[in-house]
């Protein structure tokens, strides 16, 4: 039996001092017992196979499965990694700023958006008729990225989604837990949400 997974430190591990370092840094990182597993998707993945204990985020069916993961990554490159590199831009230096990246990656948000709110029509959730792993994906790239590159008046279907995810209870709290911490966000945290 595996025991349940921990967030390890180097007090409660000391033999995991010198790795410990490494894992955090590929954050989010879940260590259980000898399994180090970093990044979201793998994380979720990982707890549906050996603690889950209610409808797992990636369905069973190998072609639900293909359009939840395909859908999850759909968020993660083409909204989160263009959202995180239009912030990213905001906390460099003057003369370190890539004006050039950061129109391009509002244009791939702009392009993304417009996929996803034809993609998202006549749907609750993003994949599978169910709240799954793409829905996992898709809360914070949507979250934050309505706050850089805005989508309400031209993406009606998206951001219904996105208010639809604002309510689950779980991306909720999520929400309610960071709000002290919105005033470090670097491009000001608008006054919603």
């Amino acid at each position: 039996m595996i025991p349940s997974p921990t967030t390890a430190t180097p007090e409660s591990h000391p033999d995991c001092r010198a790795d410990l370092s490494q894992i955090v840094a590929l954050h989010p990182a879940l260590i259980d017992g000898d399994k180090e597993i970093t990044q979201s998707n793998a994380v979720i993945e990982y707890l549906d196979l050996f603690h889950g204990h209610g409808i797992p985020m990636i369905p069973d069916d190998p072609r639900q499965a293909l359009e939840a993961r395909m859908m999850a990554d759909v968020f993660d490159d083409y909204v989160h990694v263009q959202m995180q590199r239009i912030v990213g831009d905001a906390l460099r230096s003057k003369e370190e700023r890539d004006p050039r990246g950061v129109t391009d990656a509002h244009a791939l948000m702009d392009r993304s958006y417009a996929w996803l709110d034809l993609r998202l029509q006549g749907k609750q959730w993003a994949a599978c008729g169910r709240f799954t792993i793409a829905d996992c994906a898709a809360a914070p790239a949507l979250f934050y990225g309505d706050w850089v590159h805005p989508m309400a008046e031209r993406f009606p279907v998206l951001a219904a989604y996105r208010q639809r995810l604002l309510t689950r209870p779980s991306v909720a709290r999520v929400v309610d837990e960071a709000r002290p911490y919105r005033r470090f966000f670097p491009l000001g945290a608008p006054d919603r949400d």
